[in-house]
This record gives structure tokens, C-alpha cells and sequence, in this order.
């Protein structure tokens, strides 16, 4: 925890160094970045450390033609997954309509499948994560503007 309260404190006094409007400019390229990761991600259906999600069940649904898309193609879009930045933070975020279904697919937790349905325990797939390409990302970005 000491580590991460040390980097916090070397980035905050290198973005210090930017003025607030390339701030906002360097984290909304950071976001929308970090963004394309987690569609990427959400699309070969992997967590974010890179293990793949258990698949789904095997239903009468299953059958050969009957699913047309991958679990979350919806989701990954920029109508559902959003990137946000101004001067002190970037953010990505899921839009509230769809947060209660992500965070129970995100944890694995119980939810019913429909209004009357029987209650369900989900797997776990991690949808949005921070893995070593993020970290990567973050820094060069971050190097590359303050070297500017």
C-alpha cells in the first residue's frame, strides 16, 4: 500500500507540471485508451488478467444458431461503456442502466432472469480491470506528454 501512495505522489507532482487544459487533453486520451483495452477484452472475453470467463450454460438456447453474439457485445460499446476526463481524474465507467447487470456478471452474484424468474448464482467475469497493458499504457502516455 506504501508503493502505491508513492507513485501517487510522483504523478502528482509531474502532472502538476501541466496546465489544467493538457491535463484534461492527455487523461481523455488516457481514458479512451484504456477504454479500447476493456472493449478488446469484453470482445475475446477474457478478464483483465487475461484468463478466459467460464462460458455460458448449456440450455435449450444452445443450440446451433439460436445465440447470435457473444456474451457483452452491447456492453462494450461507447453507448454503454463510457470514458470520462477533466484536469484531476479520468474515468470508465459502465452508464447507470446498466450497473446492476454488470456489477452481478462482474462479482458473480445472484439476480433473478426475469421479473417472476427463478433466482440465479452468475459466474464471475471480470468486465473492467487494471492489468500490466494498462499500467503500460498509463506511463508511456504519461511520459510522452510530459516529455513534450
Amino acid at each position: 500500500m506504501a508503493e502505491l501512495h508513492d507513485v501517487e505522489a510522483w504523478l502528482g507532482a509531474l502532472l502538476s507540471q501541466l496546465e489544467p487544459p493538457m491535463r484534461t487533453k492527455m487523461l481523455r486520451e488516457v481514458a479512451r485508451d484504456v477504454r479500447r483495452i476493456q472493449q478488446n477484452n469484453i470482445t475475446l472475453q477474457r478478464s483483465p488478467d487475461g484468463t478466459a470467463w467460464e462460458p455460458r450454460r448449456v440450455t435449450a438456447r444452445t443450440k446451433p444458431g439460436r445465440i447470435r453474439r457473444k456474451m457483452f457485445a452491447k456492453l462494450k460499446t461507447a453507448k454503454y461503456l463510457k470514458a470520462q476526463a477533466n484536469a484531476d481524474m479520468a474515468e470508465i465507467a459502465f452508464v447507470p442502466g446498466v450497473q446492476k447487470l454488470v456489477r452481478v456478471h462482474h462479482y458473480g452474484l445472484r439476480d433473478r432472469v426475469n421479473r417472476r424468474g427463478t433466482e440465479v448464482k452468475y459466474a464471475e467475469r471480470p468486465l473492467l480491470g487494471v492489468n500490466d497493458d494498462v499500467a503500460n499504457l498509463i506511463r508511456v502516455t504519461l511520459l510522452r506528454w510530459l516529455s513534450e
